[in-house]
C-alpha cells in the first residue's frame, strides 16, 4: 500500500489525477488546512470544506472520493452526523470516514467506531497518523 501513496508525480499529471482523494471536513480554517497539507505531502489529493453539508454537497457531484475525514464538532451537521448520512447511503457507504477531534471522549469514540467510522484521531494530527491511514483505510 505504501507504494500506492506514496510516489505520486506533481499536481496536473495523470498520476496525480490516480492519487488517493480525501475531502477534508473541517470548520476551523486552521485545522482544515494542517489536515490539508499533511495529507498532501502524503501525496494524497484533498478537497477542504467547511461543513458536513458542503460535504454532502461535493460527495452528490464528486465520484471519486477514496477517504473522508471529518472534525466530530462543527456547526449545523456534526462529524458523528456526515458519518451517519454518509453510512445510510447505498452510493457513499464504501467510503471509508475517518472522525477527527481534540477531545479525548471514549464513549464517543467508541459510538462513531460503531456506526462505521474507520478510525478516530486526536487532534492535532500528525504525520504518522496519515501514514497509519494510508496503510489500514486505503488498502
Amino acid at each position: 500500500m505504501a507504494a500506492r501513496c506514496k510516489g505520486i508525480a506533481g499536481e496536473g499529471s495523470a498520476a496525480a489525477a490516480a492519487a488517493p482523494h480525501v475531502l477534508a471536513v473541517d470548520d476551523s480554517s486552521v485545522d482544515r488546512a494542517v489536515i490539508a497539507s499533511i495529507l498532501r505531502s502524503s501525496q494524497f489529493r484533498v478537497t477542504a470544506v467547511d461543513s458536513g453539508k458542503k460535504a454532502l454537497e461535493l460527495l452528490g457531484s464528486e465520484p471519486n472520493v477514496s477517504m473522508i475525514i471529518t472534525d466530530y464538532w462543527m456547526p449545523e451537521m456534526t462529524g458523528f452526523e456526515l458519518l451517519k448520512k454518509v453510512k445510510e447511503s447505498s452510493r457513499l457507504k464504501e467510503i471509508p470516514v475517518v472522525i477527527m477531534s481534540s477531545e479525548n471522549v471514549p464513549t464517543r469514540i467508541s459510538r462513531c467506531l460503531e456506526e462505521g467510522a474507520e478510525d478516530f484521531l486526536l487532534k492535532p494530527v500528525r504525520p504518522a497518523d496519515v501514514s497509519r491511514l494510508c496503510r489500514r483505510v486505503l488498502r
